[in-house]
C-alpha cells in the first residue's frame, strides 16, 4: 500500500476531484452562507488601496471582500504547496498520445511540468506569439470576467449549484470560447 505522501505526489483522479469540489459548494452556500468566485477580488485589493473615485471603488470590501480575498490567498498558497512539495518537477503531464502529437505539430515539444515551456515563460514574453498568449490572453480572460459578472469557478460552481440562468448561459459561452480558441484561434498562433 502506498504512503499517503506517495498519493499525494500524484496526479488525482477527475473522479475524486470533481466531487471533492462538487462538496465545498453546498457547505458554502448552506452553513456559510457564502459564494465561490475569484473574479472579483481585484475590485476588491483595489478598493482597499485605491482612492475611492470610481463608483466602482466605493464598496465597503470588508463585508464582502475579505471572504474572497482570504479564499484567493489560500489557492495561491495551496499552488505554492503543491508545486514546491507535492509535486515531482520532472513529471511527465498525462496527455493522450493524439493530444501530445497535435501539440507536437504546432511547436510544442516539453510536456514536463503542467504548462508548455515554449509559451509560458518569462523568456517567450519577449516574442510575439508569447506576448499574444500571455498578455493578450489574460487581458481577454480579465475582461470575459468583467463583462460575464464572474469567472468559471463563481459561475462554474456557485451559479450552476444555485440554479441560476445567467450561470448557464455563462458557462455555455466559457465552453465555446474554449472550443474557439482551441480549435481556431491557437493553431493560427502557434
Amino acid at each position: 500500500m502506498e504512503s499517503w505522501i506517495a498519493l499525494m505526489m500524484r496526479p488525482w483522479p477527475w473522479f475524486v476531484t470533481g466531487p471533492l469540489i462538487g462538496l465545498v459548494v453546498p457547505v458554502l452556500l448552506v452553513v456559510a452562507n457564502k459564494q465561490f468566485g475569484l473574479s472579483s477580488n481585484l475590485t476588491h485589493m483595489c478598493a482597499i488601496v485605491a482612492p475611492r473615485k470610481s463608483d466602482l471603488l466605493k464598496h465597503e470590501w470588508k463585508n464582502v471582500g475579505l471572504w474572497n480575498l482570504t479564499s484567493a490567498f489560500g489557492l495561491v498558497l495551496g499552488g505554492y504547496v503543491a508545486v514546491s512539495f507535492l509535486s515531482a518537477p520532472d513529471q511527465i503531464v498525462g496527455i493522450s498520445e493524439a493530444t501530445r502529437a497535435e501539440l507536437s505539430a504546432l511547436g510544442i515539444k516539453d510536456f514536463v511540468g503542467l504548462a508548455p515551456r515554449e509559451i509560458f515563460s518569462f523568456k517567450s514574453l519577449t516574442t510575439a506569439r508569447g506576448l499574444i498568449m500571455i498578455v493578450g490572453g489574460g487581458f481577454l480572460v480579465g475582461f470575459g470576467a468583467r463583462y460575464a459578472a464572474g469567472c468559471t469557478s463563481g459561475h462554474g460552481i456557485s451559479g450552476l449549484s444555485n440554479l441560476q440562468v445567467p450561470s448557464l448561459v455563462a458557462v455555455l459561452g466559457f465552453f465555446a470560447g474554449g472550443f474557439i480558441g482551441t480549435f481556431l484561434i491557437l493553431p493560427l498562433v502557434l
